[in-house]
Order: C-alpha cells, then sequence, then structure tokens
C-alpha cells in the first residue's frame, strides 16, 4: 500500500440522521461552524466510544434538533468511506428515520444557522460534498457504499 493510501489513525465513526416526511421531505441543517459554514447536511455526529451506531444516530438527532427517535425505527441506508486527508479516514453510516416525536428546534445555534425540510428531489446545491454523497446514495442506492474523497490510482 502506498503512503498515500495508508491512514495513521483509526477512523473516525460518524453517524448521519435522514429524517425523512412521508411525502419525500428531508430535513437539513445549514452549518455556522468553521467547518463547512453555510453549507446543508444531514444532523450528524462522531459515535461515542462504545455507543452502538443507531444510538448515536439517535443522540445526535436529539442533540441536534430536538426529535426523538427510537434507534430500533433507525435504518441503515447508506455507508460513506471519507477521507478527509492522507492521514485521516472517516466512515460514515447514514441513517432512514422515518417516524420520531417532536418538532425540529435548533438546539445548537453556536453550530447551525437553520434547520429546514427539503424536498428529495430538490435538495440545496451547497451541501457538503462528503454528506452530500450519502444523502444521494441514501435516496438512490440504499445499502450502497461510495468511497468519497478516495485517490486514484
Amino acid at each position: 500500500m502506498s503512503s498515500s493510501t495508508t491512514t495513521t489513525l483509526p477512523p473516525v465513526v460518524d453517524v448521519h440522521v435522514i429524517a425523512r416526511t412521508p411525502d419525500g421531505k428531508i430535513l437539513l441543517s445549514q452549518r455556522g461552524g468553521p467547518y463547512g459554514y453555510g453549507q446543508w447536511h444531514a444532523p450528524s455526529g462522531k459515535l461515542d466510544p462504545g455507543e452502538k451506531p443507531a444510538e448515536g444516530a439517535a443522540r445526535e438527532l436529539e442533540e441536534e434538533t430536538g426529535l426523538l427517535v427510537d434507534p430500533d425505527h433507525l435504518r441503515l441506508a447508506y455507508t460513506v468511506l471519507h477521507r478527509q486527508d492522507p492521514a485521516t479516514l472517516r466512515l460514515g453510516l447514514f441513517f432512514v428515520a422515518t417516524e420520531w416525536e417532536g418538532e425540529p428546534v435548533n438546539r445548537e445555534p453556536e453550530k447551525c444557522l437553520d434547520l429546514r425540510f427539503f424536498a428529495d428531489g430538490a435538495l440545496p446545491e451547497d451541501l457538503i460534498p462528503y454528506p452530500a454523497a450519502g444523502i444521494h446514495g441514501a435516496l438512490t442506492d440504499p445499502g450502497g457504499l461510495a468511497y468519497h474523497n478516495w485517490p486514484t490510482a
């Protein structure tokens, strides 16, 4: 394996939640922090040590939006292996939630500029590229896997 494809750290595991309404709208949040400022993505975060992925996804959704979802009702819809840089690999697990309790509220105004539902056929063009790969994949190729920002041979 060449040094351009070798990671030096274990992968970071990210959990993303695509909260989808019965009429096909998806909840997105607009970044307010330095990474991707002003761009859109699904509610997400890092998995805590020892946490099961669906539990982490439910936790992140509640922390960011106030929506309560039973982890057993989350469906793993897509996986993205994202190379952040030559030494950092991120494993993105994209879950779909179709039932939850509550209405979305911006619970992290220091990190989020806006929360908004978008029709799945009219998503904003300014999605952050890594989560965009997972969101589009979950909608068009459920169960699939994408390599994002992966070096070419």
